[in-house]
């Protein structure tokens, strides 16, 4: 599988060559969208490599799969049929441009099986099973609408290799499979949540590494899809491409970073980012417009104001959202401190035993707990 998806990655600039400006392969955002297919496969293999038992692996493997054959099938027949080129399999090439509609089956799917592959309970397997039969009825719907098309001389085919179905039975079966999704995708959520309230230290943190990862697919990478152009190609490649390496590292568990600390790195630099560039900003178009000061000196000065303020606004951005992501390792602080302020007064041994035993639950929330002490 990884193999098939190197081999279509190869023919996209071909393809993008011949189909035109502005297709997959012949673009930035064609570059962006094929690391991503990459970046995926990768995953796939590497959690397959690991964990042979574990389907997640395969999934993703499969889904990159699927949406390369999807964009490969439907630029091939951009080439038989709008550009009217003599070349053979045309009518395959459409109906291999549907199994795309897997694919997006198969994304809920990965996170309704995160972190090891299994479902709690039957009840979870019959679902499953229903949306996958829906899936596979979307698909073979819109096969048949595309095989009586051919046969009947009715089927329309869009400027990029697309084939415009009008059945009744296809877009009755589209409709149902993307309804299938929809709900496989809540039963994921609803399925994450109830294992976060069981589940021990690694388990959340493999919980909080897979949120992560789909909160940027949700931000970056659903919003990005209806638009056409290199930058927002990038970000359908930066939030799909998310998704799986933060899935790889929560499964494999390989140097399981807190992803707390992550978040508020990120957030911290990327609103420092966002201040001084404003800042620099303005004091550019204030030094050029109101001061009259030449382009060369207001740069200069701006630039030596910005990397002055670095320091400075980083520190006091990373205290604030320290104490928004990382409450924890800030409230524990404040607990030891007032500990040992009443350690200093405190006289009676069981009375300094039983506020330790408190200040190290509070704190750092253990299992278990237990306090051996040596009276001389």
């Amino acid at each position: 599988m990884a193999a098939a998806v190197v081999a279509l990655l190869a023919t996209a600039p071909y393809l993008g060559s011949q189909t035109g400006p502005g297709s997959a392969g012949s673009t930035i955002g064609g570059f962006a969208l094929g690391l991503m297919f990459l970046i995926m496969a990768a995953v796939g293999l590497v959690v397959a490599r690991f964990q042979r038992r574990n389907p997640i692996g395969y999934l993703l493997l499969g889904t990159a799969l699927c949406f390369l054959i999807t964009l490969t099938a439907g630029g091939y027949a951009t080439l038989v049929y709008p550009q009217h080129r003599h070349l053979p399999f045309g009518a395959v090439a459409l109906a291999a441009a549907q199994v795309g509609l897997l694919a997006i089956f198969m994304l809920p799917l990965i996170v309704l099986l995160f972190p090891d592959g299994r479902l709690p309970s039957r009840r979870w397997r019959r679902l499953v099973a229903c949306v996958l039969a829906l899936a596979v009825y979307a698909v073979a719907a819109n096969e048949i609408g595309i095989v009586a098309g051919l046969l009947g001389h009715r089927l329309r085919i869009s400027s990029d290799g697309t084939a415009v179905i009008a059945a009744p039975l296809s877009t009755s079966a589209t409709l149902a499979g993307f309804a299938g999704v929809a709900v496989l995708c809540v039963a994921a959520i609803v399925r994450q949540v109830l294992a976060w309230r069981r589940a021990g230290t690694d388990r959340r943190q493999q919980i909080k590494w897979l949120l992560s990862g789909v909160g940027v697919f949700l931000v970056i990478g659903i919003p990005s899809l209806g638009v056409s152009s290199d930058i927002w190609e990038a970000g359908i490649a930066i939030g799909f491409s998310a998704l799986p390496l933060a899935i790889g590292v929560g499964i494999l568990r390989y140097r399981l970073y807190d992803i707390d600390r992550i978040v508020s790195r990120t957030v911290s630099y990327g609103i420092v980012t966002a201040l001084l560039a404003g800042a620099y900003a303005g004091l550019v178009l204030l030094a050029t417009r109101e001061l009259r000061f030449s382009s060369e000196v207001a740069v200069a000065v701006s630039t030596l104001v910005a990397a002055a303020a670095f320091n400075p606004v980083r520190r006091r951005v990373q205290h604030l959202v320290d104490r928004r992501f990382n409450r924890a390792r800030y409230n524990a602080d404040l607990t030891v401190a007032a500990f040992a302020a009443r350690l200093q007064d405190g006289v009676d041994i069981e009375a300094v035993r039983t506020d330790l035993a408190g200040t190290v639950q509070r704190a750092l929330e253990p299992e278990h707990l237990s306090v051996w002490m040596w009276e001389a």
